[in-house]
């Protein structure tokens, strides 16, 4: 009887070990199915602190005091440092919308991870104006190149995460296969810093750039994934 007690508590303890979703598994007990943590609020809260970096990083755009085009022209470089980084917004947007499109569920270290990619993003509008107000100078520069590879790095543990979590058999890992792109945009990011670092920081910017237009185009394998994911959801 002694044995029997100690081996249903121990059957207890592993089942609540299990991820959200899964079924208990013991065969001592009778299990019911647990409920998975829906992504919808984690979606939600994402898009939202996005939009409000958008908001913050074109409220930091000053208004010029003349009423003709030149007195626009001393202000290219904040305007330019803005384009760049709602580009890149967008294409966090763009990717991580996709990415839980295909994602099914998500659970406790999902959302530390995805909290930990919005952090480094919301430094995104003061790096930003900090390189646009100093006409990409050296340090500036050098610090918005660190922002974005720290947003790099928050990315790929969420997606480390994501796939941890849903197998790597999963629909989620056979789409980022071996992510060709993210292994890159790490070292481009580096080159861009070191440029920056070293007074050229000009040259460095270009490589920010590059990054970009290398992410501009969303991963067809992942977009083809979200696709059928929603049609299947409709059904």
């Amino acid at each position: 009887m002694a044995q029997y007690t100690h081996l249903r508590r121990l059957s207890v303890y592993v089942a609540s070990r299990g991820d959200f979703g899964d079924t208990c598994r013991s065969p001592y007990i009778p299990c019911k199915p647990i409920p998975q943590m829906e992504k919808n609020r984690l979606e939600a809260f994402s898009d939202g602190v996005l939009a409000i970096i958008i908001t913050i990083m074109v409220l930091e755009l000053k208004v010029p005091h003349g009423n003709d085009l030149a007195a626009l022209a001393p202000l290219w470089p904040v305007y330019l440092s803005y384009v760049l980084s709602f580009i890149y917004v967008g294409i966090y947007w763009n990717n991580h919308h996709h990415m839980l499109q295909v994602a099914r569920r998500v659970n406790g270290s999902v959302l530390w991870a995805n909290l930990h990619l919005l952090f480094w993003l919301s430094l995104l509008p003061f790096t930003t104006g900090w390189m646009g107000e100093n006409e990409f100078g050296r340090w500036p520069t050098a610090l918005y190149g660190v922002n974005l590879l720290l947003c790099a790095l928050a990315y790929v543990v969420l997606q480390f995460t994501l796939v941890r979590y849903h197998g790597m058999q999963s629909p989620l890992a056979i789409a980022l296969g071996n992510d060709v792109k993210g292994k890159i945009s790490p070292v481009l990011y580096l080159a861009g810093f070191a440029l920056a670092a070293f007074d050229y920081p000009r040259i460095g910017a270009i490589f920010y750039f590059i990054v970009a237009l290398l992410w501009l185009v969303p991963d067809q394998r992942m977009e083809r994934l979200a696709l059928a994911a929603g049609e299947k959801k409709e059904e």
